[in-house]
């Protein structure tokens, strides 16, 4: 899928970019496998704002993405390849031999009228799913499972892949897209192939109204508000934070601060990401 370059007939439109959408076969979704989306505003149930700076935006259909692929030795045919505005990747409608239809995420390199399976010895093209202890090392993966049966909960953004480095008894060594090399069971089940729409992190939306209609609202630096509203603000003219580490709204402390509690996955980390 390339990248569309508009003419820069306003400001708005100077340096905005889109896809070309030259691989979309099916612009309507599977009415039996979407369902409607109520917006919520960033409130949790209880009406409170849990998230900041979400509101407003297009109304959309929730597409129900099949992650598990439990469709186990029934072959399926790619009917279309569709646009999911719930997602950065592409999804592909599948209709399996049993009569059945199911949306999976569309790896680069698959086409209308592909064949794809879901079997322990499958052929290692994009789209079939195995066990990752049948999978030769060096082939890459998404929609990776971290625990058997539970559906692939890894590597499903467009354009990311993850790579099988080794073989260790029990488990297998992955290197994710972040850097990081992770162990997970040998039995999970992952998909073969990079997750595709790989152009869609070099798009520039050009305009503040085009984040506007994908539910983002404006985000006010905390030095621009008054002391009541921001631990950050007031003082006379642009003044620097004026305490020791920057802070939440609510007086928290932001920008490096650890609030990730210890997981039970942790141990199966080997090498984190970054540096």
């Amino acid at each position: 899928m390339g990248i569309r370059i508009y003419r820069p007939t306003s400001p708005g439109r100077r340096g905005m970019t889109g896809l070309t959408y030259e691989e979309i076969t099916k612009k309507t979704p599977e009415k039996a496998l979407s369902v409607p989306q109520k917006q919520r505003g960033g409130r949790n149930a209880q009406g409170k704002v849990t998230v900041r700076h979400r509101g407003s935006g297009v109304k959309r259909m929730l597409r129900i993405i099949d992650f598990k692929r439990d469709k186990t030795g029934v072959p399926g045919r790619v009917a279309a390849i569709e646009y999911d505005p719930n997602r950065s990747a592409n999804i592909a409608l599948v209709f399996y031999a049993d009569g059945d239809k199911r949306y999976i995420v569309s790896p680069t390199g698959m086409n209308v009228d592909d064949v794809i399976k879901v079997a322990d010895d499958a052929e290692l093209k994009p789209g079939n799913t195995l066990p990752l202890k049948n999978m030769p090392t060096g082939t890459l993966i998404h929609n990776i499972e971290t625990e058997v049966g539970r559906g692939g909960k890894l590597v499903r953004s467009a354009g990311t892949a993850a790579q099988l480095m080794a073989k260790e008894g029990d488990y297998v060594l992955i290197r994710l897209p972040s850097g990081e090399m992770r162990r997970v069971r040998a039995e999970c089940r992952a998909t073969v192939g990079q997750v595709g729409n790989q152009e869609h992190s070099n798009v520039k939306l050009g305009k503040a109204g085009r984040n506007r209609l994908k539910g983002w609202r404006p985000a006010v630096r905390g030095s621009a508000m008054s002391p009541r509203d921001h631990p950050h603000g007031g003082g006379e003219g642009r003044t620097p934070i004026g305490m020791p580490g920057p802070k939440t709204p609510w007086g928290k402390p932001a920008l490096g601060y650890k609030t990730r509690k210890p997981k039970h996955s942790d141990k199966l980390i080997v090498k984190r990401r970054g540096k």
